[in-house]
């Protein structure tokens, strides 16, 4: 179905830059998603006529109530998205449409970078669609901006078409997701829904109830400078201390070298000096034992190369982020259930696989709330070559729309 106002409301919602920051330690990280929140999105919210809408000062979400209009429907559902993009570029994001894609490369701007389905294979799932793209000097924000476009174009076509029956709907638009943080302090009793869904998936037909356990490891390297020329037996180098933990690793156990349910172990970070170095990883596997193992190895490669050093040379400092949500669905399927029924009943093929990343999903269903993840229709998240399809957002809102009017 084609919807009044989502293409328009996508674009307005990207051209903000509402990055997170790691190194803050407020809440949110910056300033950009608290002003996102009340001066865009909470008037949004007001004009569509929601009720109990408010601000949480102490975790940044936005939350509002569309109460139910069929005393029948009973469930309470809620929907999540965030509002924070990734480390990439965000500042002066200017939104391309193409109209009727025919399946050649696409010029973004005057960047000289092209988009091409011989790099990005899944653009001829496209031909023909519209398609929305960077001009090539920044990210796009489709992750989530899409989710949220999506989110307040159902609540709006309820509210124009009052005929449509559905359950009571919450809706959370929360920050710092990118940086692994955002449900942390998540309200579960002020939200208060049976289950919530996050809008915060890729192509059409995600539907992902399995992610990553996670864990980040933190290292520093303390060594000791000398001249070069007389280094022999008292140099020691912290850059080197680093690479030497780095190659005890499992080679082929990266990112780039792993798919489906294989765990990974990613270097994020690798800077110093010889005097000291300091690299971050993160830790991801879907099953519970090799997740515990995979961090038992950091350890036990830190205490060995302390013991050869004679000092507490190599410092790790360790700890979980999240974990796999499927411990807490897997108990009660019925948010995939309906979801799937949903998604069969409009043609979509549901693709029920493992995200290979995050979700603030993962923390809410731990906190108590079975909080699986639905396509928002995003592809190559998280930078230059990001784009999204008109038409499967489109599908993202018939969705919405489906599972509240089924409750």
């Amino acid at each position: 179905m084609t919807y009044e106002n989502l293409l328009e409301r996508f674009i307005r919602y990207v051209k903000i830059n509402t990055r997170s920051n790691d190194r803050s330690t407020s809440t949110p990280t910056t300033q950009s998603q608290i002003d996102f929140a009340l001066n865009i999105l909470k008037p949004e919210l007001e004009e569509l006529g929601l009720s109990n809408i408010h601000y949480l000062t102490e975790n940044g979400y936005l939350v509002a109530t569309l109460a139910a209009n069929d005393s029948n429907l009973t469930r309470k559902i809620g929907f999540i998205s965030h509002m924070d993009t990734a480390d990439f570029n965000a500042e002066g994001i200017n939104p391309q449409v193409i109209e009727a894609y025919d399946g050649g490369e696409i010029t973004l701007g005057d960047s000289g970078f092209r988009l091409s389905p011989n790099d990005f294979p899944n653009l001829k799932n496209y031909l023909g669609q519209t398609l929305i793209t960077t001009d090539g000097q920044t990210l796009l924000g489709a992750d989530d901006k899409s989710g949220i476009a999506e989110i307040i174009t159902a609540l709006a076509y309820l509210q124009a078409n009052p005929d449509i029956k559905h359950c009571e709907i919450r809706v959370g638009f929360g920050p710092d997701e990118e940086i692994g943080i955002g449900a942390d302090k998540f309200d579960v009793e002020d939200f208060d829904v049976d289950f919530a869904y996050t809008v915060d998936g890729g192509p059409l037909g995600e539907l992902q109830y399995e992610t990553f356990s996670a864990a980040a490891a933190n290292l520093t390297f303390l060594g000791r400078n000398v001249h070069p020329g007389t280094a022999k037996g008292q140099m020691i180098n912290a850059l080197q201390l680093a690479v030497d933990f780095h190659n005890q690793l499992p080679a082929e156990e990266r990112p780039e070298l792993t798919e489906g349910y294989e765990g990974f172990n990613h270097l994020l970070q690798l800077q110093g000096t010889v005097e000291e170095a300091h690299s971050a990883y993160i830790i991801r596997d879907f099953d519970s034992d090799a997740f515990e193992n995979r961090k038992a190895n950091f350890q036990k490669i830190a205490a060995q190369m302390n013991q050869r050093l004679g000092s507490e040379r190599v410092l790790l400092d360790l700890h979980d982020q999240y974990y796999n949500m499927r411990q807490i669905i897997e108990n009660d399927m019925t948010p995939i259930k309906l979801a799937k029924e949903v998604m069969e009943k409009l043609d979509i093929k549901p693709i029920i696989e493992p995200i290979r990343g995050g979700t603030d999903g993962s923390k809410i269903s731990f906190m108590g709330i079975p909080t699986p993840n639905l396509f928002a229709g995003g592809e190559n998240m998280h930078g230059r070559f990001e784009y999204v399809s008109l038409q499967t957002m489109e599908k993202a809102v018939d969705v919405i729309l489906g599972i509240v009017s089924q409750s």
